[in-house]
């Protein structure tokens, strides 16, 4: 479950003040519904993968026993 700031939130701020989670949960979720999303939706996919890729993508490859090689947004 996700636990963190909502959408209504979020779009009032630039993607640079995005915390990593916020921007892997929402594009995971836009991820699922790509079929379905307007040209509004579409282009705030583009900027959050874009924002992504600014900040060198998510690096998690190296599991321990804190955490997994997935990165958590809950």
């Amino acid at each position: 479950m996700y636990v963190g700031r909502d959408m209504t939130h979020l779009s009032m701020l630039p993607k640079s003040e995005w915390k990593e989670s916020e921007l892997a949960f929402f594009h995971h979720s836009f991820q699922q519904i790509v079929p379905y999303l307007n040209a509004e939706g579409q282009s705030i996919h583009r900027e959050i993968i874009q924002e992504i890729e600014a900040r060198g993508g998510f690096h998690r490859h190296d599991a321990d026993y804190t955490h997994g090689t997935r990165l958590s947004y809950d």
